[in-house]
């Protein structure tokens, strides 16, 4: 392995991580300067338990009407998160815990989950450029970002098998890629994650409080629950 592709590998990587960090450190701290506004309303329903469903909403795709009816979106959701995290793993064992991807059926099941969320990038990218509705809400961090993660994980399925001996490209793209979002997701609407938690404890906490979640505490007190048609 050449020096350039171990600094790509190792400085670059904790270098890039470093400032992500720093970077999320800064916007943590400024959300926490914001109090959680509460709702001066007689409580119908529970605060608590409107929180602990909202949380849990993302492994409960009846909960939400857009997966209820299009149940293969969730799936979609599913592959693709799971490959991303794959891949992010593996930028981490190859440098750290190269011994692991030795064993073949490891190395293959990254792999598989990796390629898995690259076509289901593919799909999804295809759709926003198709979709006239997607289309009119997408700005260009959608299309940028969408597309520099199929070609990461493209690289991922390629770098995973971790043989510098034989051709260091899909390494250096691999690696090369990694360090690049690690500097640009704090600015993009890929750390959307990093709100998730927030946003859904302010939901969950506001419509519990008003008796709306969950669905079920709210069919029992005979309200109609949220997100539900009124016929």
């Amino acid at each position: 392995m050449s020096s350039l592709l171990k600094i790509l590998e190792n400085e670059v990587q904790i270098a890039a991580l470093a400032f992500m960090g720093l970077v999320y450190s800064v916007r943590l701290a400024w959300v926490f300067r914001f109090k959680i506004g509460r709702d001066r309303t007689l409580p119908a329903g529970s605060g608590r338990s409107g929180t602990g469903y909202s949380l849990m909403s993302i492994a409960m795709p009846w909960a939400m009407e857009s997966t209820r009816k299009r149940p293969g979106r969730y799936v979609e959701f599913v592959v693709f998160h799971l490959g991303v995290a794959a891949a992010i793993a593996a930028s981490f064992i190859i440098p750290y815990g190269p011994g692991l991807f030795e064993t073949a059926w490891v190395r293959a099941s990254f792999q598989a989950l990796i390629a898995a969320a690259g076509f289901v990038g593919l799909v999804r990218l295809a759709r926003r450029l198709t979709d006239p509705v997607l289309r009119a809400i997408s700005s260009p961090d959608d299309y940028f970002s969408l597309a520099l993660l199929i070609f990461w994980l493209a690289a991922g399925v390629l770098a995973a098998p971790n043989r510098p001996q034989a051709g260091e490209g899909p390494l250096a793209a691999f690696f090369g890629l990694t360090a690049f979002f690690l500097v640009y997701v704090p600015f993009s609407k890929i750390s959307h994650y990093l709100y998730y938690p927030f946003t859904r404890i302010y939901l969950g906490r506001a419509l519990g409080h008003r008796g709306a979640w969950p669905p079920a505490a709210a069919k029992a007190a005979g309200a109609r629950p949220a997100g539900e048609d009124a016929a």
